[in-house]
Order: structure tokens, then sequence, then C-alpha cells
């Protein structure tokens, strides 16, 4: 078991090797896939968005079994994603979860446009857009691009509802044995700023 530091250590290094261009791979052979068919042992979980062009492992330059992710448009924390976000942090004891945006992301997309014209999208496109209005109306009163502001406001809201969720992940923050993060992905650059 390591330190929510010494995770966040881990995805940050692995993040700087994927951007030079010089990942390892690590973790990924037959030894490995064979340890982690017995029982997983990641050391961070992942909210991610389900954009093709995100995926955690490969940006993060980890290994089988090293990351728990859960993934939907938008890098939502509704009740299904908590529940497997709670059942690493009680069950796998991942001392870290990371939320983790990124640019030019079409879920917080859609919610922009949806703000600014009025207009409904569908009933189930709907309610992702919900979910992120809010951070689209915080984003609104900064300066800066709109669409960028409400990525990171986004996260920001996310990493808070992860963090506040009782009964399970609240007490675990609030303890220190969990603690969660946020970050927004670079798609040009591959970088991962952290906020």
């Amino acid at each position: 078991m390591v330190s929510a530091a010494t995770a966040l250590t881990h995805l940050k290094e692995g993040n700087r090797r994927f951007v030079s261009g010089a990942p390892t791979h690590p973790r990924r052979d037959d030894t490995r896939r064979a340890a982690q068919a017995e029982r997983q042992t990641p050391f961070a979980a992942v909210l991610g968005c389900s954009d093709s062009r995100v995926p955690p492992e490969m940006l993060f330059d980890q290994g089988i079994g090293d990351l728990f992710v859960v993934r939907n448009a938008g890098n939502i924390a509704d009740d299904v994603a908590l529940g497997s976000i709670e059942y690493a942090a009680r069950y796998l004891q991942v001392p870290l979860i990371l939320v983790l945006g990124h640019e030019r992301c079409g879920a917080v997309t859609a919610a922009v446009e949806s703000v600014e014209s009025g207009v409904q999208v569908g009933p189930h496109i709907d309610r992702l857009v919900d979910a992120i209005t809010p951070a689209v109306a915080k984003a609104r009163s900064e300066s800066g691009g709109l669409l960028e502001n409400a990525i990171r406001e986004n996260v920001r809201a996310m990493v808070a509802k992860v963090a506040s969720s009782a009964p399970v992940l609240a007490p675990l923050v609030q303890a220190g044995k969990v603690r969660v993060a946020g970050a927004v992905y670079g798609l040009k650059s591959g970088a991962v700023t952290w906020l």
C-alpha cells in the first residue's frame, strides 16, 4: 500500500514520461497479468471522461492493475460513478482518487452550448448537461475562455462531490486515508495540469 503522496508522484512521473515520448510501459508482462488475475492492487482511482483520446493508463504510463478507472462523458460523479469509487476506496484501499477532465470536452461543450442557447440536446445527454451546468454558470463569471474555465470548474465540482460523498468517502477523506485531486489533460501536449 502506498500513500496518497506517493500515488500522486507515480501519476506525475508517468505523465512526464508520456509527454516526453519515452513511456516505459511498466507492469504489462505475463508475471504482472498473472498476479493481478488473483487480486487487483490499484494505487489510485481515476474518474475520467469516456473520450477516446484520454486513456488514463497510457497518459500516466501505468500498467495492469495500477489504476481503477471509472469513465463517463464529462467525468461526472453520479451515483454509479460514486459507487464504483467507493468500492475502490473501501475494498481496494486506494489512497488517491483523481478526477480527470480534458481540453475540448464534448460533454462540457454541450453544456456550454445549452446554457448559451437554452436549447436542450436530448433526454439522456441532457442529464450530462444538467450535471455540468453549475460549473458552466460559475465559469461565466471568470475571465478567459468559457469552455476552458467550465472544464476546470467541472473538475473542481466533481472533486468536491467525491470528497463530500457520505457515508463512505467523506469520512475516509476527513481521516486522511484518501485524498481527492483534480487535473485537466491537454489533448495536443499530452500534459496533465494539476488543479
